[in-house]
């Protein structure tokens, strides 16, 4: 047995319980040890049965005085309760269904018993505690490993199964270069994952934690810090004059925020060095980041140069076209020549795609407006300067680096809507440099966001009625798209036959991510054209459509969406000059989900919600690692670890000054550990 072992190799580990072990991601031993506990429970302080106060979780060692299973032993979920005594006063433990129980427990003897403690017609009672035979293998005492839940794996299987791992602990290997480890005073990682899973005490829980903290994002930092490193060599990037961007804003009839120009400042000064620019331009819906790409596009079209930016959707890239092709006719080249503006969809004919192709190649396309069909090897640009990507969220790393190989050295920018606290952002996107934009142009009304419970429908849909009556258009969201008997939710399919009745004289579409993307964005296109009044969807509405008639957004079953889900959703709306509003309906009121929709009601700020939503959530749904081409980290936690993320960033900024492309000795393990956290999402030289 190595650390390669499948998972299913142990005893007791059936079919059933590796399926179990596999859907959450866990598939070897090494991928078991990795399993780490969620949290800790501290059960090494007995608490005498007379000092046990209901509310707290207390641990009493006592012994069974009596125990009974009432209305019949052999009925079925008949409970066993047991009479337990320390000498201090008696406890009542409760096992409902637990007949099958009773043999597990002799009178006389003692057990250790750690839960809840409650109280029944004055006396004190646990309903199924954790228990054990005093001084048995199995005492619940110490300092408890509590683990993620996995269906139909208890608790104390995990528990048990991670024991029979300790004699791998001495496989481990360092990989942590020895420089680092010496300054960061780090533990070993035999010790670091033992006093993870079996803490001897909080002292080193503490270190071994810190270690696998520690090590985890000094790798993901190292690995973004080599990816912008490879981004940067090969020679100078191109640079080219930003005097056209200066003169299509001095001509826009509204005057740029402060935010679109310190970011259009940085910008301009990536691309008229010799740096090339490798840039991340965050700032909410609306706040008008397009402008900027228009300006960076246009001014490398003045200087001959070639631009593409990609959109995740087809209707996006169709919205970008036409918008650039407005905004920038008449504008002409120093030859005299218009700018040329093409569109690159997979829904294009195979003639028109060809036309596109010969355009670009030819360097008669100045400004390629695209989405991922751009990928495919048959696109080639004639020069290509200036890259960007929109909805960066959509992306992954391998994907932006893809496109950017389609020219020499050219210049990236990124683009997001999903806004996260800057400090946090410089340290993540650690390939790219950082802009944001935090402020809304100006005439731009913030969207009037309500609280509404499942009894206040009827009452939201006559809102929705009275501004469909004044002609705007309304979006209602479900999370969804067809019934559920394991999900307790309203489905888009469900919510499209209500609204259809509730408003017969309305024309009500429904769309979701399950459909052809040509039958999708014929129907966005159509509310887009206001053919549509009403649009019931899922969250595939989150990006890619500017509607600016659209004046109420209602999402259903709010509790079932994130914060940064929401805010996308609400983003929808409140594109136009009109009042908008958004109305969020719970129908199950957990403390999570009642709190969300407060911080919603409360604020508009995009970078406000995302440092509520990372306290919240974690950063694993936040910045949707997958998409991003991030790692998925299994212990650490962004919003709670930032200092030792600062620590692990600066650490790997140092060797990465000593070895750039990680090629001495000592530091080939930490290079393998990199390639296996980032996987396809990056390239390393072996």
């Amino acid at each position: 047995m190595d650390l390669k072992t499948e998972v299913s190799e142990l005893k007791g580990i059936g079919p059933k319980k590796a399926r179990a072990f596999r859907d959450a991601g866990i598939v070897t031993l090494s991928d078991l040890m990795e399993f780490f506990p969620r949290r800790y429970e501290d059960r090494r302080t007995v608490t005498p049965i007379s000092s046990a106060r209901a509310g707290a979780e207390c641990l009493v060692v006592a012994k069974v005085a009596a125990k009974r299973s009432p209305r019949g032993y052999y009925r079925k979920n008949s409970p066993l309760t047991l009479i337990v005594s320390d000498g201090t006063g008696s406890l009542e433990i409760v096992f409902f269904n637990g007949r099958f129980l009773s043999g597990l427990f002799d009178e006389k003897s003692e057990y250790a018993f750690f839960g809840k403690v409650s109280e029944n017609h004055a006396m004190r009672q646990m309903i199924h505690p954790q228990f054990a035979k005093a001084g048995s293998a199995d005492d619940v005492r110490g300092i408890v490993p509590i683990y993620p839940q996995i269906p139909g794996i208890s608790q104390r299987e995990i528990r048990r199964l991670q024991a029979e791992l300790v004699p791998l602990y001495s496989e481990l290997e360092e990989w942590i270069p020895e420089k680092t480890v010496r300054e960061q005073r780090l533990a070993s990682p035999e010790y670091a994952i033992k006093n993870t899973h079996f803490p001897e005490d909080g002292h080193r829980m503490l270190a071994g934690k810190f270690r696998l903290v520690f090590g985890e994002l000094f790798t993901m930092e190292t690995g973004l810090m080599y990816l912008r490193a490879g981004d940067e060599t090969g020679g100078k990037g191109v640079s080219f004059s930003c005097e056209a961007g200066d003169r299509f804003a001095a001509g826009l009839p509204f005057e740029l925020t402060k935010g679109q120009q310190a970011a259009w400042k940085s910008i301009r000064e990536d691309l008229e060095s010799d740096k090339r620019m490798n840039r991340l331009l965050q700032g909410d819906v609306g706040s008008g980041k397009t402008v900027i790409a228009e300006m960076a596009m246009l001014s490398a079209a003045s200087c001959g140069l070639q631009s593409v930016m990609m959109a995740p959707t087809e209707l996006l890239a169709t919205q970008h076209f036409d918008s650039f092709t407005k905004d920038l006719s008449g504008w002409k080249k120093p030859d005299g020549r218009p700018v040329s503006i093409a569109l690159l969809k997979s829904s294009l004919t195979a003639k028109e795609k060809r036309t596109v192709y010969g355009s670009l190649e030819s360097g008669e396309t100045d400004i390629l407006l695209c989405t991922h069909a751009v990928l495919e090897e048959k696109v080639k640009f004639r020069d290509l300067g200036l890259v960007i990507t929109d909805e960066q969220h959509r992306f992954g790393v391998r994907q932006r680096r893809i496109l950017s190989e389609k020219g020499e050295n050219v210049n990236i920018l990124v683009m997001t809507a999903t806004p996260i606290p800057r400090t946090l952002a410089v340290i993540v996107y650690g390939d790219l440099d950082v802009s944001q934009i935090r402020e809304m142009p100006a005439g731009r009304k913030p969207v009037k966001t309500t609280l509404a419970r499942s009894e206040d429908r009827d009452k939201v849909y006559d809102f929705v009625e009275g501004q469909l009556i004044k002609g705007r258009q309304a979006y209602i969201v479900a999370p969804l798209i067809e019934e559920s008997e394991k999900i307790d939710a309203s489905s888009a399919e469900e919510i499209f036959r209500l609204v259809s009745k509730r408003f017969p004289s309305y024309r009500v579409e429904m769309v979701h991510g399950a459909m052809r993307p040509q039958e999708k964005d014929a129907i966005m296109q159509r509310f887009a054209s206001g053919e549509t009044d009403i649009l019931v969807s899922t969250v595939v509405i989150e990006v890619g459509i500017n509607v600016p008639n659209a004046s109420v957004m209602v999402i259903e079953n709010t509790e079932r969406f994130g914060l940064a889900q929401l805010h996308q959703l609400r983003g929808r709306v409140g594109r136009g000059t009109d009042e908008s509003y958004c109305f969020l309906i719970l129908d199950q009121e957990s403390e999570v989900a009642v709190k969300r929709a407060e911080i919603m009601c409360r604020t508009t700020d995009g970078f406000e919600i995302a440092e509520e939503d990372l306290a919240l959530r974690g950063p694993g749904e936040l910045f949707g690692t997958r998409q991003h081409g991030l790692p998925q980290l299994m212990i650490s936690d962004l919003s709670r670890h930032r200092d030792i993320l600062e620590k692990a960033a600066a650490s790997a900024k140092e060797l990465l000054a000593d070895d750039p492309g990680l090629k001495k000795p000592e530091n080939l393990p930490l290079k393998e550990r990199i390639r296996s956290m980032f996987g396809e999402n990056i390239s390393l030289d072996l």
